[in-house]
């Protein structure tokens, strides 16, 4: 899930009992540990989604079944009651951009492109995580925004370790983007995360001069989150005051991974390859 300054007064909600800590926080050992697990139910439930859409689903359903399998593992949905969100997860189709409702309503059919965000709260500290699935057979120009936008995740991610900034990681984002013919969406950030799912400090997905280019350190965890449009990088809220759309009602695409900074590099905390 994303910071959406256009939608709230502020960036970071406090989690149960526990009161909201400013400035970027540094794990310890203890509590990267608790993340590791956190960040391993939300990396489970986006797998077994992935594997289980079909046309003819609601994304109701899939909002059912992860809410379902993150209690299961003695977490919370982190995204449920979010500033009066009703989903556990955000369900975003075709030009919808993020923060999509979750409704009975909303038919899944074979050639949309599906983004899928979740978080879990676990003993104090959430995972946040979004995937974009390809439903069934979708369009060449859709297969290639969907793929252009995973390995845009990765070459920020590439770029992350301690005593590396965080617009190295947007410009290689950003770099990679524009290279492939698409738009970077810039109304909406990656965070950190930790205690609160959303904490110091927004994580840009292109060069800016708007925030201090934090120097990383081994502790911080990231959410970093490109998002891609395949036309305008512009987009509008519906009147639901959550769903952003693209205004040229373009495709896109977003992938998400809560990372941990180390000293020599990073750790992937949602990596699906692992659960």
């Amino acid at each position: 899930m994303n910071i959406f300054s256009n939608l709230l007064s502020q960036t970071t909600k406090p989690t149960p009992a526990k009161k909201q800590r400013r400035g970027i926080e540094i794990k310890s050992p203890r509590e990267i540990e608790i993340m590791r697990q956190s960040a391993k139910i939300v990396a489970t439930v986006l797998k077994e989604i992935s594997e289980m859409v079909k046309p003819g689903m609601t994304t109701a359903d899939l909002d059912a079944y992860a809410e379902k399998r993150i209690r299961e593992m003695d977490a919370t949905p982190s995204f449920k009651g979010y500033h009066g969100f009703t989903g556990s997860i955000c369900s975003s189709i075709n030009h919808e951009v993020v923060h999509g409702i979750p409704s009975a309503k909303k038919v899944i059919r074979t050639g949309d492109v599906l983004k899928v965000d979740t978080g879990a709260y676990y003993q104090g500290f959430h995972g946040d995580s979004c995937i974009t699935i390809a439903v069934g057979e979708v369009t060449p120009d859709a297969a290639k925004l969907i793929r252009v936008a995973e390995e845009s995740l990765y070459k920020g991610i590439e770029q992350v370790k301690a005593g590396a900034y965080l617009l190295d990681l947007a410009g290689a984002i950003e770099d990679h983007v524009k290279a492939n013919g698409f738009s970077v969406v810039e109304e909406f950030t990656g965070h950190g995360v930790g205690r609160n799912l959303h904490e110091e400090p927004s994580v840009f997905n292109f060069r800016t001069r708007e925030m201090p280019n934090v120097k990383l350190r081994a502790g911080m965890t990231l959410a970093i989150e490109p998002i891609l449009n395949a036309g305008s990088k512009h987009t509008r809220i519906l009147s639901d005051r959550w769903t952003a759309v693209t205004v040229d009602n373009s495709l896109s695409a977003q992938f998400e991974h809560t990372v941990l900074v180390t000293e020599t590099g990073f750790e992937i905390l949602t990596d699906r390859t692992t659960v």
